[in-house]
């Protein structure tokens, strides 16, 4: 299996103290004060603004990140928890629900879809769901745009739960963007 790396610096353009992580992290404040730059040496990520995997979120793979505040529109923020996303080999499957607590029509995914509203013609979105294979990311805005949320295997019964966000489209986090 291949193990994810990551290395974090305090100030933008690889400057100042560093953190190398090879895993989850819910502090960065732990090993540094501030963190607005970062190198991904290998796998997939999921960085977060707040501690303990919470708030704003954005997925980082193998690549420089000299100034992601600029980048991603974080503005003051920065980088306070990240998590890194396990490499998945196999299929992907996912129930999807226009409502929350899997109800309302339901589709089963096995791949990406651009937009809701297209393929389904639900205006509302993707409202709960039920992760069954593989790692997958949802925005929310059709087209991959807007804040995006990771979900990993596990049911997602209520998305106020992740600020009241709405659905449009959503992708496989694929072992080849490694």
């Amino acid at each position: 299996m291949t193990m994810g790396r990551v290395i974090f610096y305090e100030d933008r353009n690889f400057m100042g103290r560093s953190y190398e992580c090879t895993g989850d992290c819910s502090d960065m404040h732990s090993y540094m004060s501030r963190c607005h730059s970062c190198r991904v040496e290998s796998g997939c990520w999921m960085v977060y603004d707040r501690t303990n995997f919470m708030g704003n979120q954005y997925f980082m793979r193998r690549g420089e990140y000299a100034d992601y505040m600029n980048m991603w529109g974080w503005g003051n923020n920065c980088i306070r928890s990240c998590r890194m996303i396990p490499m998945h080999r196999g299929s992907y499957r996912m129930r999807i629900y226009e409502r929350d607590n899997f109800m309302g029509q339901m589709y089963e995914m096995s791949d990406d879809c651009d937009s809701f509203m297209d393929r389904y013609h639900w205006s509302n979105g993707c409202m709960s769901c039920h992760v069954m294979d593989g790692h997958w990311l949802m925005y929310e805005q059709p087209h991959y745009r807007g804040r995006m949320w990771y979900f990993r295997p596990g049911e997602y019964r209520n998305f106020r739960d992740y600020g009241g966000m709405r659905f449009m489209s959503m992708r496989r986090i694929m072992d080849s963007w490694y």
